[in-house]
């Protein structure tokens, strides 16, 4: 089996890595948090620096918050670019702009690597019960190498195209996913204020058109004032920024998707940055309160 190294132990990453140890792949991780130690403990190797894992994985992964943080580990001081070696495999599985993703790609070509970008959608839950959605991009051949490995975090792994077309395929999965939990939070506050029972409402629309995993999920954590993060707002507000930005680059207006990022602002106004993004709720009920 081919060595992994796998940079960004956060929600996501950490259950990722984990998943693709117990697929029985070496997997190789950074000294730089406490899920390094999860990680040992499940016979992983640990190394000091970015450095010295590029110079000993065969595919390296990274899952980081944003574009300047796949770029720092990328091509900053001591990054991956510097040590990897030709023939080696670079797959970025953060939520970045497609813009990025393409300059990645290019970048390591040069130095005789394919890359993918290879984004997930499905949460911290998806994430552990290794059921996320993967949408990938980047050569033919370059995906099929990975997709033993993609198997071991996914179900639904789907390569779309060039490179940056995974990145594309996400900014489009985050726009219909802010855009229906903004969807859900104004039907449950208009209903709560109206005195409807939530449960019993939100029961009988599943059985309906209206039915889909926010509404199930989502509707459920509204309802219990669950908001411990399985995917934080602030990184969802992100993603819609990443959204608008590929909007502007093919000229499409995308005034949903802008609307619900400015919801998301007045979240973030609020300090709710930390919390689940099926906090945008808490931003109605302020508004209605006022």
């Amino acid at each position: 089996m081919e060595k992994i190294g796998f940079i960004g132990l956060g929600i996501m990453g950490k259950p990722m890595a984990l998943n693709i140890r117990k697929a029985g792949f070496p997997v190789t991780v950074l000294n730089q948090s406490k899920a390094a130690n999860t990680l040992a403990e499940a016979g992983a190797d640990i190394v000091a620096s970015v450095k010295e894992l590029a110079e000993q994985c065969d595919i390296i992964i990274t899952m980081l918050p944003d574009s300047p943080d796949v770029e720092q580990v990328v091509s900053g001081p001591d990054g991956v670019l510097e040590s990897i070696r030709p023939g080696s495999l670079f797959i970025d599985m953060s939520t970045i702009a497609p813009s990025t993703a393409r300059t990645i790609a290019r970048q390591m070509q040069e130095k005789g690597v394919e890359a993918l970008d290879a984004p997930v959608s499905g949460g911290q839950v998806g994430a552990e019960a290794a059921s996320l959605s993967i949408m990938v991009g980047g050569r033919e051949a370059a995906f099929q190498r990975a997709l033993p490995v993609f198997q071991a975090m996914g179900k639904n792994i789907v390569h779309i195209g060039e490179p940056g077309a995974g990145q594309t395929t996400k900014a489009a999965n985050q726009m219909i996913v802010g855009m229906t939990i903004q969807a859900v939070a104004e039907a449950f506050t208009m209903a709560r204020k109206a005195g409807v029972d939530l449960e019993k409402m939100r029961e009988v629309l599943l059985g309906g058109f209206a039915q889909s995993r926010i509404l199930d999920l989502h509707g459920k954590r509204m309802i219990e004032r669950n908001f411990a993060p399985g995917f934080k707002l602030k990184l969802h507000k992100k993603d819609m920024r990443i959204a608008l930005q590929a909007g502007e680059e093919f000229a499409v207006p995308l005034r949903g998707t802008a609307q619900v990022a400015a919801q998301m602002d007045a979240a973030l106004a609020q300090g709710n940055g930390e919390l689940d993004h099926s906090a945008l709720l808490l931003v109605l009920e302020q508004e209605y309160k006022n």
